[in-house]
């Protein structure tokens, strides 16, 4: 059953109806049900291969603005510092870090809006689901500062000595789980920060180990996929050198690459688990009979 979708974003992702009459709904790429976690792996990739073209246009659009905005800020600090490598070096990995912190923000929020409209049978493109993230911007900013603010305590309190650093990971894998569903709780149930976070909570305990174990696992898999898009750019400085700026537009064009896909990937399994933990814990995948919508 799929959940009442309004033309005002019942699920966090609807259409102004003064702007824009109600699309006719379609069955949801995923089915509504409790799933199982080879499903939660798997079904990302087919809401992805639904959306492929809207997907695309956000994830292309935004990565070519970021690895721009991080060659721009680079270009004008090496000019500033009349082309010092440590001020160059500093202003590329400053840059990265935050038009990468940025780019996950933007598709976070859009990937997760163009999921929860498909489930509830309403199909998004690039600038509805930018619309829809927009008007819940101000908690989705919250979370994303939330979400890097406790990652970066966790692995610096982790990394202070060797031994301890893959119990960080497991620590850091129990804080991401119970708060894996605060963005498709933002969106669709138009709550706060604070409410989402403890919303975020209550449906996925009981699960807490299961998501923690998808978001160690998807970390593997991003991690191995990493490993030939990092190696482009070595690949290719055979032929063109060890220059500088095309040597460094590689290496940043790979890693915002990389960020790009995972996000968008991660941010669709957040949807499911959100999808997932309602039916276990509410039976959304319930139908009344003669209930209304």
């Amino acid at each position: 059953m799929r959940p009442a979708v309004d033309t005002v974003g019942a699920v966090g992702a609807g259409i102004d109806p003064a702007r824009a009459s109600a699309p006719q709904p379609t069955p949801p790429t995923v089915p509504v049900r409790p799933l199982r976690y080879r499903e939660l792996l798997d079904e990302p990739f087919a809401l992805i291969q639904a959306h492929t073209r809207t997907l695309a246009v956000l994830g292309g659009g935004a990565f070519v603005l970021a690895v721009l905005g991080v060659l721009g800020v680079t270009g004008l600090v090496s000019h500033l510092t009349d082309g010092s490598d440590t001020g160059t070096a500093w202003a590329v990995v400053l840059a990265t870090a935050v038009f990468g912190w940025l780019l996950r923000l933007v598709l976070r929020g859009t990937t997760v809006a163009i999921a929860l409209a498909d489930v509830g049978g309403v199909r998004f493109g690039a600038v509805a689901a930018a619309r829809a993230a927009a008007r819940r911007a101000g908690p989705l900013v919250i979370a994303q500062l939330m979400f890097t603010v406790t990652g970066v305590g966790v692995l610096v309190v982790g990394s202070l000595l060797i031994i301890t650093y893959p119990l960080a990971l497991l620590w850091l894998s129990s804080v991401r789980a119970r708060r894996f569903v605060v963005e498709p709780v933002v969106l669709g149930e138009r709550a706060g920060f604070g409410v989402a976070v403890a919303r975020s909570k209550e449906l996925v305990r009981g699960a807490d180990w299961t998501v923690a174990g998808l978001w160690l696992t998807q970390r593997l898999i991003f991690a191995v996929l990493a490993v030939p898009v990092f190696g482009i750019p070595f690949f290719l400085s055979d032929f063109s050198g060890t220059h500088r700026w095309a040597f460094l537009t590689l290496v940043v064009g790979g890693l915002l690459l990389t960020v790009t896909v995972a996000e968008i990937v991660e941010a669709t399994s957040r949807v499911l688990c959100y999808v997932d933990r309602r039916c276990v814990r509410e039976g959304m995948d319930i139908r009344i009979p003669g209930g209304s919508r």
